[in-house]
């Protein structure tokens, strides 16, 4: 019996943890400073006034217009789910790193499976965007 309990307690806490937000870890404001589709770069232009705001399992991206939704992530990997705007009720699959104030974000379009890498050439519904922390 308490080895039947000490699993069930066990197997709760795992799954508890997949795909829960790593809180805080991506919080804040974030700018693109680099971003790119099939491994040909947008201008400036394009992403100068756009902005991700994470905030634990929420987020905010605007553009043309603003998208809202809930993001899980963990170990590398980001589920997205459009709640309000443009992308309500897609979901998009994406790898992402965080180093220093840098967080890269691949996102797969289509949404049937997690890109491999950062490489977007020749895969033409890879989106890469580099984002900047913006300052307090």
């Amino acid at each position: 019996m308490k080895k039947s309990l000490l699993f069930i307690t066990a197997a709760f806490i795992f799954f508890s943890w997949i795909n829960f937000p790593i809180t805080g870890e991506l919080n804040g404001t974030w700018k693109p400073v680099r971003q790119e589709m099939a491994g040909n770069p947008m201008p400036e232009s394009y992403f100068e006034k756009q902005e991700l705001i994470l905030s634990d399992s929420n987020y905010t991206f605007s553009a043309e217009s603003i998208d809202k939704g809930i993001a899980t992530y963990a170990d590398g990997k980001m589920d997205i789910y459009g709640k309000e705007g443009v992308n309500t009720g897609k979901h998009f699959m994406a790898i992402y790193k965080l180093e220093n104030d840098m967080l890269t974000i691949c996102y797969n379009l289509k949404g049937d499976g997690y890109p491999e890498g950062f490489e977007t050439k020749d895969k033409g519904l890879l989106f890469l965007s580099e984002y900047k922390k913006a300052s307090k």
